[in-house]
């Protein structure tokens, strides 16, 4: 029964972050015209993570700052003034 409780979780928690990634992904072109795919370096997952609660009018800024100074994901939440929360996470 725990084993089952565990792998449930954790299907729900990929999951989420499947779908996190692809909200993202779909903002950031919403907001530049361009795929994220596509850009030469790619972000990380804590990336990724971290720059969701950007608000659109820093997004792209702080997308550039991150590929450029290889930014971490703590530091990427500190740097974000007017924080966009997630309410909504398994």
């Amino acid at each position: 029964t725990f084993l089952g409780l565990m792998l449930r979780q954790h299907y729900a928690l990929t999951l989420q972050n499947r779908i996190v990634k692809l909200e993202f992904s779909y903002r950031y072109f919403a907001t530049t015209g361009q795929r994220l795919e596509v850009m030469p370096k790619v972000l990380s997952d804590e990336q990724i993570f971290a720059l969701r609660f950007a608000p659109d009018e820093a997004l792209v800024s702080l997308v550039e700052k991150t590929l450029s100074e290889n930014l971490s994901g703590k530091t990427i939440k500190k740097s974000i003034s007017n924080w966009k929360g997630d309410y909504q996470r398994v």
